[in-house]
């Protein structure tokens, strides 16, 4: 792992909103309208954010019908790092479940 690639990675996830992203994707694959819901942000707000952890390869996206789903990417090379800060990181089940009780989860229009 190069120090500059890791501090990229540690940078992008200094942002509370990108570190709960990834958190929540975790154990969870997402589209941007659960991420709309979950942060009370704009789609553009959101899209901008999955766009830098995409860029560094964090994320990657999937096509299932007419939606885009988000999920972390264990192959990355800084997987395992992510993954062991993510230990330290209060868990947010209660926002998918949440999402579930609203009716809302994987409901893009």
């Amino acid at each position: 792992m190069k120090m500059e690639e890791a501090a990229v990675t540690l940078k992008l996830l200094g942002d509370k909103t990108r570190l709960s992203m990834v958190a929540l994707l975790q154990d969870h694959d997402c589209c941007v309208c659960e991420f709309v819901e979950i942060f009370q942000m704009s789609q553009p707000s959101i899209s901008q954010h999955l766009k830098k952890l995409k860029d560094i390869g964090l994320v990657k996206e999937s096509r299932k019908g007419q939606w885009i789903m988000y999920s972390l990417n264990s192959g990355h090379a800084h997987y395992e790092m992510v993954s062991s800060i993510l230990e330290h990181v209060p868990k947010l089940e209660e926002k998918m479940l949440e999402l579930e009780r609203k009716g809302l989860r994987i409901t893009c229009n």
